[in-house]
């Protein structure tokens, strides 16, 4: 049997709509209870609220800490309208039905974001809250709980209808007030591993909210949505759309490849991106420059690909795009001009992150597998002409280092095995995700001769050692003149002595970048 709401308990940070729906509440004799800033939000716009103190008789206390964790409101929340012992239980202890709870939680994850300090973000960690939450969902059956102001108007609606909501719409709102709190607790937990520096603990929990259902996954026979973190650093997570088609499960995956891959580089860079592998990528004096040498890489693999850009979108670089199709272009952000211009490629999907994302930027990164799933550290690893080693008797010259480390930075973004081909900080080109390192090598010198680009004078990184000297000598042949990868094999010095037989300069950099 359903009963009509006669009470409601509100206590929220975020009071989007609030005042609205408690003076809908009002209006249908519904009784407010409120603790703190909320009741005064009401009382100070005419509504008549009831401390929950004077509720249960019993003082907030201990800076707060205490309020809503009394038999009161827990007895009110979790009894159980239809059963006799509940009932009577209640009324021997005089303890009132609460119908409908509205909570939002203590602002934990945004006080995290801010860099706040340890006992700053433990006073943000809510306790009566997810209590009451919990209590509420768990009771269902007879009560209503919003953790989410944008819920108001379904209640509203149901209550104008028939005095009460719905079973099943309970039932929804419980799913996702438990859903709430499961996230709640997991960026708490989250952050305390960061404060105590052990990521892998006993338990992890991982969680997410939903930004967008998605016609499907990476085939059309497959379901699929895309879910973000919270206080997400900029990138796919956090663009906004600007025209275009609804994003694809597969954009969604390229886009943020190619966007990770430009965010490597200070200078103006440029990754067009196929199936999570670059098929072009360089850096230039200015992102027109830098598209211009990275389309000349594979213009074919180009089409139908994603155009990442660390700098801001403008009409010298949509006019260079012509009339190349491109499932996506990401950028930090687009002056009126550009943005102008794409209005006309109706498909198109143009995304602004509004920003870049830090250069320290680390975290973890899941991978699901049967039964389970890995966790491991985002690969933040960056090299740089001092960290490596000259293992050659010829030394590179600073352009051929140049080409090396900006070689050896866009491998670490390419599927192994891998093998980036490099001219004047531009890939000529990839060979990628093969079994066999010489078939990477093999491919990558004969995409650079379809492109119709030199490899004469060029330099070739690979993300792992070369276990043999044979890959030497097909870049040899190929006219490259300088090598880097990590090292480590147990044939390093036959490797070392094939590229001095060439008067190959040879780096070795002791970081690996698989990408599987």
């Amino acid at each position: 049997m359903t009963h009509p709401i006669k009470r409601v308990l509100l206590s929220v940070s975020d009071k989007t709509g609030l005042l609205d729906f408690a003076k809908f509440l009002a209006s249908h004799n519904i009784e407010i209870l409120s603790t703190g800033g909320t009741a005064k939000s009401l009382r100070d716009a005419g509504i008549s609220v009831k401390e929950v103190s004077e509720h249960t008789g019993f003082p907030e206390m201990l800076d707060g800490r205490v309020k809503t964790l009394h038999p009161k409101i827990h007895g009110g929340l979790l009894g159980r309208r239809n059963i006799a012992a509940h009932k009577k239980s209640m009324e021997e202890h005089e303890i009132s039905a609460i119908d409908l709870v509205v909570i939002n939680l203590y602002p934990f994850e945004e006080t995290v974001a801010k860099g706040a300090d340890y006992d700053t973000c433990i006073e943000n960690i809510d306790i009566g809250g997810p209590a009451m939450v919990r209590s509420a969902a768990k009771n269902h059956e007879s009560v209503t709980v919003i953790i989410d102001p944008n819920d108001y108007e379904i209640v509203r609606a149901e209550i104008e209808k028939s005095k009460n909501t719905s079973l099943e719409t309970r039932k929804k709102l419980a799913a996702k007030a438990y859903a709430r709190t499961a996230a709640y607790d997991a960026s708490i937990s989250t952050w305390f591993a960061k404060v105590l520096g052990t990521p892998f603990a006993e338990r992890v929990t991982i969680s997410g909210n939903l930004k967008q259902d998605l016609r499907y996954g990476e085939n059309p026979h497959q379901k699929a949505a895309f879910y973000t973190y919270a206080n997400a650093e900029p990138g796919i997570a956090t663009a906004k759309q600007i025209q275009g088609k609804e994003l694809s499960y597969n954009n969604i995956n390229d886009t943020d490849a190619a966007f990770a891959l430009v965010s490597e580089f200070e200078e103006p860079a440029i990754a067009i991106i196929k199936h999570a592998n670059p098929c072009g990528v360089a850096i230039g004096t200015n992102i027109t420059e830098a598209y211009k040498k990275a389309l000349a890489c594979d213009p074919v693999s180009a089409y139908g690909g994603i155009i990442a850009m660390n700098r801001t979108l403008d009409a010298s670089l949509v006019e260079a795009i012509g009339t190349l199709f491109a499932e996506v272009i990401i950028a930090p952000d687009a002056n009126n001009d550009a943005i102008a211009m794409l209005e006309k490629k109706k498909n198109l999907r143009l995304l602004l992150t509004g920003s870049m994302p830090k250069k320290d930027n680390t975290g973890l990164v899941p991978r699901a597998v049967s039964g389970g799933f890995l966790l491991q550290d985002a690969d933040t690893a960056k090299v740089t002409a001092k960290d490596v080693k000259t293992v050659s008797a010829r030394k590179p010259t600073e352009a051929e280092m140049r080409d090396m480390i900006f070689a050896f930075t866009v491998a670490k973004h390419v599927k192994s095995n891998a093998i980036v081909i490099v001219k004047d900080e531009a890939t000529i080109g990839i060979g990628a995700g093969q079994m066999s390192r010489v078939d990477s090598v093999r491919i990558a010198c004969w995409k650079a001769e379809e492109a119709k680009l030199s490899t004469k004078g060029a330099v070739l990184a690979s993300d792992a050692f070369f276990p043999f000297d044979d890959n030497v000598h097909n870049a040899a042949k190929a006219g490259i003149v300088a090598l880097i990868h990590p090292g480590g094999s147990i044939r390093d010095n036959e490797v070392i002595k094939a590229a001095d037989s060439y008067n190959m300069a040879m780096v070795m950099t002791g970081i690996r970048h698989f990408r599987h």
